[in-house]
């Protein structure tokens, strides 16, 4: 089944709010509407209608068959084992047999205010059948840019990166590799990545976001940088995480020294204490 072009997905979100009298704004949100974000065919169609009468669609799922076969629906609002978290809101992830997904939300026409209050910036309004959105939305990614860091959450950021590598060293000296990979990803990394994107952001200027989950790092990163740093998600065997660990000592000393010395803000002396500690560790138990 061949892909459906952008023009036809679009065109069967508006057809559909057009000829629905109980949808009265149409919006679209997410990647499609920020001009720094490529386009590809992996691309979701994030729609949201605000509607006049929630239970008139939730009765049914027959009306989704509009948009196309799916292969797969998820409807996470009506899901036990991971709890509801959009309110009066009501989701539809869809995977469809041409590839294309769609991820539509429907939300109460009284909240509409609140949408736009809460919104990311990315949101481009499509229909608006009331006018009753005063204000032209632009849509922009500023909310997601790298953010200056304080001198207190540099040091909570590297507090908690040279804490959370004892658990990582306890882990791996008591032979317990999935909570020390646990560890690893969960509470460490995190901090490696985030020093590394503040390192970004001083030299960008503070002016662009690098996206969900750092997806677009490698741009902003030497080849060197970016090696070492693939290289300590490599946690198969107990040697291999202590690499990794060793690896993400090296990557983020570099940062924070260099975001240390940029901003001004003072070097933890802890990095030194812990870095001892853990090599007692190393010494004795790998």
């Amino acid at each position: 089944m061949i892909l459906r072009s952008k023009k036809e997905i679009m065109e069967l979100g508006m057809n559909f709010a057009i000829n629905c009298e109980k949808i009265r704004i149409f919006t679209l949100e997410g990647s499609l509407t920020n001009s720094n974000i490529p386009e590809d065919e992996f691309q979701d169609y994030d729609f949201s209608y605000f509607v006049t009468d929630m239970d008139f669609f939730k009765k049914s799922d027959d009306w989704l068959d509009y948009f196309g076969q799916r292969i797969i629906l998820q409807k996470p609002e009506a899901m036990e084992l991971f709890p509801p978290e959009l309110g009066n809101w009501f989701s539809y992830l869809m995977i469809f047999e041409d590839g294309s997904k769609i991820d539509l939300t429907l939300i109460p026409l009284n909240e509409f205010e609140d949408y736009f209050k809460e919104s990311d910036g990315l949101v481009e309004v499509l229909l608006d059948k009331d006018q009753l959105i005063k204000k032209t939305i632009i849509p922009s990614d500023a909310k997601y840019h790298i953010q200056r860091p304080s001198m207190q959450s540099f040091d909570d950021c590297c507090n908690e990166f040279w804490m959370t590598s004892t658990y990582v060293a306890k882990g791996l000296a008591r032979k317990e590799i999935l909570f020390a990979n646990d560890i690893m990803n969960s509470a460490f990394r995190p901090n490696l990545l985030t020093m590394l994107r503040w390192k970004i952001g001083i030299e960008t200027n503070f002016s662009l976001s690098i996206g969900k989950s750092d997806k677009f790092l490698k741009k902003y990163v030497s080849n060197e940088t970016w090696d070492t740093l693939l290289s300590t998600y490599n946690m198969s065997t107990y040697q291999a995480v202590w690499d990794a660990l060793n690896f993400s000592f090296e990557l983020f000393r570099e940062s924070s020294l260099y975001v240390s010395k940029t901003l001004g803000y003072p070097y933890p002396e802890y990095d030194k204490k812990v870095t001892n500690y853990i090599e007692r560790i190393q010494r004795k138990y790998r």
